[in-house]
């Protein structure tokens, strides 16, 4: 189906490459060699992209270096194999007629295939993204910084969180199969909790390296049924392992440590599931 283009390439990719890892491609020159962004991006993509089910290029870095940057954030987006899913980490969201425009800007101008956006105003500002049926949705759920529990942790009357509201609105708006939802791992109880509420979905769970979170309890509660649908995304600890003229040859060794170390980990609730089933 259509609908299902999205999460068949993430699991097309995922199972090829035997991996739940995302990459981040979030290029800040201050971290980085001396060195241009695009080519900077190439070298990463060239030394791990049979160790990734997808890359997740945040907005941000490209916006925060002008015209040049923006060029270079398609630079990088062609230079992706077409097979792998690229996530644009975008976090939109505002009333329907703008709305229109950030998903017309981010899946036919730039041809992300799946963004991040922000729930805040509600289903007419999700409505446009998710009427692109082949594309993948991310909603921002339960977020993996500090500040996340400011307005995420707030209780209805009923006693249920925010976020967990959130989780079952965008649950109801699934309708054409294309939304996950954005689950930080720093918050693994949230993430166990959200992972019951929606079993199907896929889930992008950022936090893990630089922000400390937990990779064991991410993988254990992130995963579906089958032990898939985490895209476990790791950027600066990846990206930035060497300042040095190696750096993509250290991105490599890093990612592959830790696509490895995710398996490892995978396998031994995969094998308790199948054996409650």
């Amino acid at each position: 189906m259509q609908a299902m283009n999205f999460i068949n390439k993430l699991l097309d990719t995922s199972r090829k490459n035997k991996s739940l890892l995302c990459i981040g491609l979030d290029p800040n020159p201050e971290l980085m060699p001396s060195i241009n962004i695009t080519d900077f991006n190439k070298a990463i993509i060239n030394a791990t992209y049979d160790l990734a089910c997808a890359y997740k290029l945040n907005l941000a870095f490209y916006e925060a270096q002008g015209i040049q940057g923006l060029v270079a954030l398609e630079k990088t987006i062609n230079f992706i194999p077409s097979s792998i899913p690229i996530i644009g980490d975008a976090k939109r969201g505002d009333i329907g007629n703008t709305a229109k425009a950030y998903a017309r800007a981010l899946f036919q101008t730039f041809n992300f295939d799946a963004v991040t956006v922000s729930p805040y105003l509600g289903m007419d500002s999700v409505e446009p993204f998710i009427e692109y049926r082949d594309k993948g949705i991310f909603i921002l759920c339960r977020t993996s910084n500090k500040g996340a529990r400011d307005f995420q942790d707030l209780a209805l009357a009923n006693g249920t969180p925010l976020y967990e509201v959130v989780a079952r609105k965008a649950k109801e708006w699934n309708y054409y199969d294309n939304i996950g939802l954005v689950m930080g791992a720093t918050y693994p109880e949230e993430l166990k909790r959200i992972r019951s509420i929606c079993p199907e979905m896929p889930l992008l769970i950022p936090g893990i390296g630089a922000q400390g979170g937990d990779l064991a309890a991410a993988i254990e509660y992130g995963v579906d049924s089958r032990g898939e649908k985490a895209v476990i995304n790791v950027s600066r600890q990846i990206i930035y392992a060497s300042r040095e003229n190696n750096f993509s040859q250290a991105a490599r060794v890093v990612a592959e440590k830790l696509r490895n170390q995710i398996n490892s980990i995978q396998h031994k609730p995969l094998l308790s599931r199948e054996q409650e089933q």
